[in-house]
């Protein structure tokens, strides 16, 4: 797959369809490579006439690795933003946002479609609020704007996503973690079988196996705190596409979302939780979509 410098770093990426179709950038979300967007679901998209791109996220993947940043220390980082203050962080979520943005002009194209998963559900808005001429229509899936106010994740769900296996972790061990993670954030109506979670953990373990990024992905999601404000100055035309049954990011964080944004349509689909189940694909492709045209 081929890699970019963007905004100073390396960014691994992968495009499909026609490249004279309209642009639609794909950004995942915390921890998640590229290919956690299900291929069928790209594909449904360049089926629908989009020029589809996903990317790694820095730090995850095959992207650009901060591990000479070390790990951030969570309880500094909270108590600075609960006064008002910045933590010294290796990077910030805008700065994710100005990656995905270089992305853009390293590809050659001015203005595309966003949607962005979770954390790139986040990366997404800012990319909206910062580079509004580079974005023709947001889509914000499975995402929140950062309001402290807002239900918590259930603990199930957190104490999952924060299980994550050591470095030196082999296939077997990786496994079962993630399978308890599927199974704690995932989808009620639509669990995945576990067949399939396992061919993707063995195909994500292979392409690159690195846990030490999300801890500095998770410092800059609390650095960046409550969006509401900002998220009033987007004007691109905006959707948001969340789960009713979400155990990691209630269905109030996507309710939110709506409501800081002026105009933006909300889907709640009943059943979904915190991924992407293939039998949603259609009806998230088609709300992608139908937004965009």
């Amino acid at each position: 797959m081929p890699q970019v410098t963007a905004n100073g770093i390396r960014i691994e990426y992968e495009t499909h369809g026609d490249p004279a179709n309209p642009p639609l950038l794909l950004i995942m979300g915390l921890g998640a490579q590229l290919t956690l967007w299900p291929i069928e679901l790209v594909e449904a998209l360049v089926a629908r006439g989009f020029h589809v791109i996903r990317h790694d996220n820095r730090d995850i993947g095959l992207s650009e690795k901060f591990g000479h940043a070390g790990t951030p220390n969570f309880r500094r980082v909270a108590l600075m933003r609960l006064f008002g203050l910045r933590a010294r962080l290796p990077y910030r979520l805008t700065d994710m946002a100005n990656d995905s943005a270089g992305l853009l002009d390293a590809l050659g194209i001015d203005r595309a479609h966003i949607v962005g998963g979770s954390m790139g559900g986040m990366i997404a808005q800012l990319l909206a609020i910062h580079h509004p001429q580079r974005v023709r229509t947001l889509t914000s899936i499975f995402s929140t704007t950062g309001n402290p106010r807002l239900p918590r994740p259930r603990p199930e769900a957190m104490n999952a996503l924060l299980d994550r296996a050591p470095a030196n972790a082999t296939l077997d061990q990786v496994i079962p973690i993630g399978i308890r993670v599927a199974r704690a954030i995932g989808s009620p109506a639509y669990p995945t079988p576990e067949e399939r979670l396992r061919e993707r953990i063995t195909r994500d373990f292979a392409r690159s196996f690195y846990p030490e990024g999300p801890a500095r992905q998770i410092a800059a999601i609390m650095d960046d705190g409550d969006r509401r404000k900002r998220l009033r100055q987007v004007t691109a035309p905006t959707l948001v596409i969340h789960g009713t049954d979400d155990p990691l990011v209630p269905v109030e964080g996507g309710r939110d979302t709506a409501r800081a944004i002026p105009g933006a349509k909300l889907h709640e689909i009943p059943g979904m939780g915190h991924d992407l189940p293939l039998e949603l694909v259609d009806e998230i492709a088609g709300a992608i979509a139908a937004h965009a045209g």
